[in-house]
């Protein structure tokens, strides 16, 4: 097979064997990042994305011989720390990935050298407690707790010593601790299942997410508004772990194996009884749909899971096409700007937020702009002191093309996405600020709920 033909087929992905004694290899992991980068070199196609491919062709340009074999492989470990696993790489600008035979899949490559760092005992503690999400999230809701720790998150001095002792940027936005959490002030469930006769599924069960459930509840509730106007059965997941994201950008696969154990089992009732599972973080969604079913291909539940799974708008619009969606819209929202995060884009589901807001706009008279890119913040990347400079940077076109738009309102489906948008819009300086709110909450709005 030529490489031309290789490259006019669908691309595939490949499971990760991470299950292998060679995969754990450190010799056998950096002949595969030399590799790699020797391709990723002799391209550059992505050199806009992140900052791995500007510090791997840094490196390169630098070397004695201008080629990749005069690189130091200890630097490659600096490649190895920018990425932070958004998957465009793969999914959007590398025209050698599989089935093409050079088979390059930079994010794989690059989470198996995280997960060497990882069992080697390279990563720090405070990263390690950072992406510990179950853990501080369990302090939301606790009265006097919750209003303490908000408050001193707020104080100067306090994310000084942050900055210093976990290394969290002391200018990086970080989120609040919620009063109630999601579980807490949630509605009853409704279960009483539409029959429709369609192909979408009339019972929704939600993922809640440490997110939604510990930081920002609202989103959830307006999504049970939205879902309970459309006359959709609705019900909460019993009980959650985190998705296991976090782990995974830490190359903790263990950790995310911990996870899948928790999760798996709650949602496979529910896959097998014909629910539609929804998330309202695309990286939780992406972690059911793609990242487990590629660790664990043999496991039928996952697979299972995977199958069951939707992104709320996603699921949304599928209930328009199959005619079972109120277009009843009453609110006009203005203008909104609305940035699709990369966890989104990769999902492959096309821009199913857009398609439903453009019945909003048709409705209401609602000016949407779509922008397209990275904001920047992918997870707890953007709030580390030693990245959040790199991730602001990297925002920045999205922050200007945000302000161009002089919305009245500016949103992610990304919620910490979002946040981290709306940072940068604020130092931009525009004038009157945008108001931030998420993807949910404007379609709540729009309804008039």
């Amino acid at each position: 097979m030529s490489t031309r033909e290789g490259n006019l087929q669908a691309p595939t992905r490949h499971p990760l064997d991470w299950r292998s004694e060679s995969f754990w290899d450190e010799q056998s992991c950096t002949a595969e990042l030399e590799r790699v980068f020797d391709i990723c070199h002799g391209c550059r196609r992505c050199v806009s994305l992140c900052r791995s491919f500007p510090t791997l062709f840094d490196l390169v340009d630098e070397a004695s011989s201008g080629e990749l074999d005069t690189v130091d492989k200890a630097d490659y470990w600096k490649v190895v720390d920018q990425c932070y696993l958004c998957d465009l790489c793969y999914m959007t600008k590398c025209p050698y990935v599989p089935p093409h035979p050079w088979n390059v899949d930079f994010p794989h490559t690059m989470l198996r050298a995280k997960a060497i760092q990882f069992r080697q005992g390279k990563v720090s503690r405070a990263s390690r407690l950072l992406a510990a999400t179950d853990v501080h999230g369990k302090l939301a809701g606790i009265p006097i707790v919750v209003q303490t720790v908000n408050a001193v998150n707020r104080l100067p001095a306090a994310r000084a010593v942050m900055e210093k002792a976990v290394g969290i940027d002391r200018k990086a936005w970080v989120p609040e601790l919620a009063a109630r959490t999601l579980r807490r002030s949630a509605p009853p469930s409704r279960v009483q299942a539409p029959v429709d006769g369609k192909l979408t599924p009339g019972r929704v069960v939600l993922f809640a997410t440490c997110f939604i459930n510990y930081n920002e509840p609202g989103i959830g509730l307006d999504l049970l508004k939205v879902l309970e106007h459309n006359g959709i059965a609705y019900e909460l997941v019993s009980k959650e772990r985190c998705c296991g994201m976090p782990q995974l950008e830490l190359g903790d696969l263990q950790g995310v194996e911990r996870s899948m154990r928790a999760n798996i089992p709650r949602l496979l009732r529910y896959a097998r009884e014909g629910w539609a599972i929804l998330a309202g973080v695309p990286s939780c969604t992406l972690m059911f749909k793609q990242e487990l079913p590629l660790l664990f291909p043999d496991d039928p539940d996952v697979l299972a899971v995977r199958d069951a799974f939707w992104d709320p708008f996603e699921y949304l619009v599928a209930r328009h096409r199959d005619g079972l969606l109120k277009t009843d819209f009453q609110h006009s929202l203005g203008r909104v700007a609305y940035q699709i995060p990369c966890h989104a884009r990769v999902q492959n589901i096309g821009r199913k937020t857009e398609e439903l807001f453009r019945l909003v706009a048709r409705a209401t008279g609602l000016e949407f702009t779509t922008i397209e890119r990275c904001s920047g913040h992918a997870g707890t990347y953007g709030v580390k002191k030693a990245h959040h400079g790199d991730a602001m940077r990297i925002g920045k076109p999205v922050f200007k093309a945000m302000a161009d738009a002089a919305p009245d309102y500016i949103g992610s489906d990304c919620p910490l996405g979002g946040h981290h948008i709306a940072q940068g819009v604020a130092e931009l300086g525009t004038q009157p600020q945008p108001q931030l709110a998420h993807p949910l909450s404007l379609l709540r709005m729009a309804y008039g709920l």
